[in-house]
């Protein structure tokens, strides 16, 4: 008690500065729960604290009402009236409560909803990411949109050219993503837009002027105050603008994504393309956008029409040379799929897309030789499996798995992107894989059926050959086909086109039976001959190589009763000869011998930058071969190029009408007796008739001589006297009655 007491007078003596920085709390654990001055420390510490006397916030909403403060304040004047009085003198602000006081502090403390909520704008919207959305249910009501029109785009387009500011860029965009929002088809995304396209010219208008002149404004926006020549390899980012304008650059480029994939026009498209590849500095700063962009483009590039498909390639490949790192290996298998996809089916006309998208992929690949390696490895490693799963079941389902285009069109792919890379040496190891590949999918099926596919593995492998500089037994497959196939045979049917060998990889049992399979055999086996062996020509030991050819080939030409198939050959036989005669001269004048390597290599340069007879003949067949193909190509056929002479066909009533200019005199009746021998000739044609009347003529000569004759042999007069008119009356008697001649016995 006695302490207690102490402690109440030294609590008195303290002015509120003291009190406050006296350690009290240690104080108030030694007196009883129900003391008076815990209860008067408790309730000042309640009327200080924001969140009560208990400290947590639910607690301080239930107890912290103007009423209970007062009824707090109300027994501390009962339990400890010093300390009531000492509020009095010192803080009478505690003791003055009133209820709208600490109603207005609770507000305070509490949050409590606006009447109305602002909406957020559209940069912002598009700038959250998920996780940052806005429920639905917080958003505020929509405002009314704004329709743009013609002098408002064209008074945008000229502030733009003038002085463009980060608030006009911000209405120039929401306008264009309004007008994106129309070609997508969705109408909340319309309803959302803070303007609304409602023409088609306003539509065409607003999207030109951005396309056209909006990002070199920007630019000029954002390096405004950069020395000139600085801005231009400078980053978009770098701009102390940038802070401002990247929500709305952000918005924009997200538009310009969605109308690249919705349009139909070619020439629209190109040119949002080619704005795109300008854009491509911004896109970079932006890694989610930039992947919704090279997406895109993938697609286009691998399905688009021609010009689409470059200008996505240089868009892909900009990309890639800029953040190698980050999007050069999702690229490539994208790439890579796509290509698949899209060689399942040849034709003449889309074989040209077919090589553009593997040489197109080879330079991708050719960014990074490391990243190729390791993708050239896995995908001629899942053709190997396909090849080994077919020649283990020996089935019709895994055979078809390896005898598609898809396959060839990848070994092909492979092929080139080894003869590209392989002078950089990180993807030789692979040239042997891949040859036994080709090499296995030519044995898996050796029938005659399957001869375009044999035709195009061998193409695959003298492409590796020539381009990687590694010998490769081509030759084999070539004459074994020679040995196989009976050309002498005659063919059990004609056909009236020839068969193209470049667009078909099975043959069927109707093919083998007509004459255009033998005849488009002979031919291409003569041309993959010629386009191996002049890889081959400049080689020091070409005469050995050939050696088995040439054999085989003088053995067709005596076996073979087919004069045009002998030409063909003959003249190919001719060439290789020729090129083995210009070798071996050659050779006879080197010093050097075979186990010197250097030296071999430097002589096979020197001669193939001289050329050789067969390299000669070759560069020229190939260009009228290649002019074929384009005929071909452009669906003409190659009869067109040959001047034959135009059979002109006149009309018939013109015929008519020249006949009757030409026999007009035959037509005319100007004697009395034509006249009565007319109705006796009416239904006999007129050059009829004028070998009628020469025969009269010749009749009435006859006549006269027989009269002479007759009266020189005492006959009678009376018929030498008849008139022509008579006479052909008389010819011209009954000629239903036969009457039996009388012979006389004189005669």
């Amino acid at each position: 008690m006695a302490a207690s007491l102490s402690r109440k007078r030294r609590l008195a003596e303290l002015t509120v500065d003291e009190f406050l920085a006296s350690g009290f709390d240690s104080e108030s654990e030694s007196e009883p729960e129900g003391a008076p001055g815990v209860e008067a420390r408790t309730a000042r510490g309640a009327a200080r604290s924001p969140q009560g006397p208990s400290g947590n916030p639910s607690t301080s909403r239930r107890k912290g009402h103007a009423s209970e403060h007062k009824d707090q304040l109300s027994r501390l004047k009962d339990k400890d009236p010093e300390f009531y009085k000492f509020l009095q003198e010192n803080d009478q602000s505690l003791l003055n409560f009133s209820a709208s006081d600490s109603s207005e502090d609770e507000e305070e403390q509490l949050h409590s909803l606006p009447s109305t909520l602002e909406e957020a704008s559209e940069e912002e919207e598009d700038g959250m990411e998920t996780g940052d959305r806005i429920p639905k249910g917080l958003q505020g009501k929509k405002r009314d949109s704004t329709t743009v029109t013609l002098g408002m785009v064209e008074q945008w387009k000229q502030a733009s050219e003038q002085h463009l500011t980060p608030r006009l860029f911000h209405e120039v965009v929401q306008a264009f993503r309004a007008a994106v929002a129309t070609t997508q088809g969705d109408q909340d995304s319309i309803e959302d837009c803070r303007f609304q396209i409602t023409d088609s010219a306003v539509f065409n208008a607003l999207v030109t002027f951005c396309v056209r002149d909006l990002l070199g404004c920007l630019q000029k926006l954002l390096f405004s105050k950069a020395p000139r020549g600085s801005a231009r390899g400078a980053a978009p980012s770098s701009s102390p603008l940038w802070g401002k304008l990247r929500l709305d650059i952000k918005t924009y480029l997200n538009s310009v994504t969605q109308l690249a994939s919705c349009l139909a026009e070619t020439t629209v498209a190109a040119a949002v393309l080619q704005h795109i590849s300008n854009a491509v500095p911004y896109y970079l700063t932006f890694p989610q956008q930039c992947r919704a962009l090279l997406k895109r483009m993938v697609v286009l590039w691998g399905t688009g029409e021609e010009t689409l498909r470059v200008l996505a390639f240089l868009v892909l490949i900009r990309v890639c040379r800029h953040k190698k790192d980050t999007f050069l290996g999702p690229i490539l298998k994208q790439m890579y799929l796509t290509y698949v996809k899209n060689c399942k089916f040849t034709s003449p006309g889309v074989l040209p897309t077919i090589i553009f998208m593997q040489r197109t992929l080879t330079e991708v690949l050719a960014l990074d030789t490391g990243a190729a390696y390791q993708h050239a490895f896995l995908y001629i490693r899942q053709l190997a499996v396909h090849l080994r799963n077919a020649m283990a079941m020996r089935k019709k389902e895994t055979y078809q798995s390896v005898y598609n285009w898809q396959f060839v069109h990848c070994l092909y792919l492979w092929c080139r992107v080894l003869g590209t890379l392989c002078p950089k040496g990180a993807l030789e190891p692979l040239i042997y894989p891949l040859a036994q590949i080709i090499i296995g999918c030519i044995k898996l099926v050796p029938t005659a059926r399957f001869y375009p596919l044999r035709l195009h593995c061998v193409r695959a492998l003298t492409l590796l050959s020539e381009s990687t500089g590694t010998f490769i037994p081509v030759l084999p497959f070539i004459l074994e086909v020679f040995q196989q196939v009976n050309f002498n045979k005659k063919p059990g049917r004609m056909s009236p086109k020839p068969i193209n060998f470049a667009v078909i990889l099975k043959l069927s049992n109707v093919n083998l039976q007509e004459k255009a399979y033998l005849d488009g055999l002979l031919e291409q086996l003569c041309d993959h001959s010629l386009e191996y062996l002049q890889g081959q020509a400049h080689s020091v030991a070409f005469p050995e190589l050939v050696l088995p050819a040439v054999l085989q080939l003088k053995s067709f030409l005596r076996e073979c009763k087919v004069a045009n198939y002998c030409r063909q050959v003959r003249q190919l036989l001719e060439k290789v000869q020729e090129n083995v005669a210009y070798v071996q001269g050659r050779r006879q004048a080197v010093t050097f011998g075979v186990s010197d390597r250097q030296a071999v290599d430097a002589w096979e340069k020197q001669t193939r930058v001289e050329g050789t007879p067969l390299t000669k003949y070759y560069s020229h067949w190939r260009k009228l071969r290649d002019r074929e193909l384009q005929l071909e190509i452009s669906g003409k056929e190659r009869l067109e190029d040959l001047n034959f002479p135009e059979i002109k066909r006149r009309r018939t009533e013109a015929k008519k009408e020249e006949d009757r200019k030409e026999f007009k005199d035959l037509f005319d009746l100007n004697s009395d007796d034509e006249d009565t021998t007319g109705l006796s000739r009416r239904g006999v044609p007129g050059p009829l008739r004028a070998g009628q009347e020469a025969e009269e003529e010749e009749d009435d000569s006859d006549g006269s001589e027989e009269e002479i004759s007759d009266s020189e042999d005492g006959g009678t007069d009376e018929e030498a006297g008849l008139s022509p008119g008579e006479l052909q009356r008389l010819a011209q008697g009954p000629d239903d009655e036969l009457e039996d001649l009388q012979l006389s016995e004189e005669d």
